[in-house]
């Protein structure tokens, strides 16, 4: 049997989505998966240093890392209403912000690009574990930070205050949904296994939403300390319609924000054959 290395974040999303393959509750074509999970910022760097033959991947990192790698049709968080959140602890606004020292949760998030599309002006970024940025504006390490993940959903029962909803930003903006992240496959793999690897994505995925109890257990050994509901709602919430297939719409969100990367100067360019 195959065994791949199967790199996701220890968010409820990717667990959910990743749970049947992992555990071999579907076909796998003859493919056997070795998890290896991290937060999605050490991810990005993991796939910057070595080949990862499938990986989770911020958008922005894709977009640095496009020669080497190429997106699965299934398995992405996109969408609208989903994307990241910069708060503070005193109500602000962007302007306030100038010279003040703002956490991202990592130079290749797609949160971090995202920023830097809305507010140029903001010189100041200071990278945080994103499960570390909360805590650090309630201590005042910080004057901002973007959140994303759960963050949005507990900030302001800890008393934050929101300055800037990032993604209906780039929503009313452009008017398209905002392409979070997504999975890699590895160039290297030959063209066949990379489109195995699509097939028993989707199929991984239309079993949780099938049968979502079966992910559970799974979900919840990486969520430990994410209260039951909060867990529900960040699935609801990032895994949809264009986790089990992109689409034509899905695909033309995801160019639209690698050609605004390439247009900002975050990366120089990007190859066309970028959807396995």
């Amino acid at each position: 049997m195959n065994t791949l290395k199967l790199c996701f974040s220890p968010c409820p999303n990717d667990t959910f989505m990743f749970d049947a393959m992992a555990h071999h509750k579907i076909d796998t074509e003859g493919l056997s998966f070795e998890p290896h999970i991290a937060d999605v910022e050490a991810l990005n760097h993991q796939a910057i240093e070595q080949d990862v033959a499938i990986t989770k991947l911020s958008c922005h990192a894709f977009a640095c890392l496009a020669t080497r790698y190429r997106l699965l049709p299934s398995g992405s968080a996109l969408g609208k209403g989903n994307g990241p959140l910069l708060v503070s602890k005193s109500k602000m606004t962007p302007a306030d912000l100038k010279n003040c020292p703002v956490a991202i949760p990592g130079k290749y998030t797609t949160a971090a690009l995202l920023l830097k599309i809305a507010y140029p002006q903001l010189n100041e970024l200071k990278e945080y574990l994103f499960s570390d940025i909360e805590t650090a504006l309630l201590q005042e390490k910080i004057t901002a930070g973007v959140l994303i993940h759960e963050g949005r959903f507990t900030y302001s029962d800890k008393g934050l205050h929101l300055i800037d909803d990032l993604g209906k930003n780039w929503e009313s903006r452009t008017g398209q949904a905002i392409p979070l992240g997504g999975i890699a496959v590895s160039r290297q793999l030959d063209q066949s296994l990379q489109e195995k690897i699509a097939r028993v994505l989707r199929r991984s995925i239309e079993f949780a939403f099938k049968y979502p109890r079966e992910s559970t257990e799974f979900s919840a050994l990486y969520a430990q300390e994410m209260d039951a509901a909060v867990m529900a709602k960040h699935i609801a919430l990032y895994v949809n319609n264009y986790s089990i297939d992109l689409g034509n719409d899905g695909r033309n969100a995801i160019r639209f924000f690698l050609k605004e990367a390439v247009k900002i100067g975050a990366v120089h360019t990007v190859p066309d054959d970028i959807f396995v």
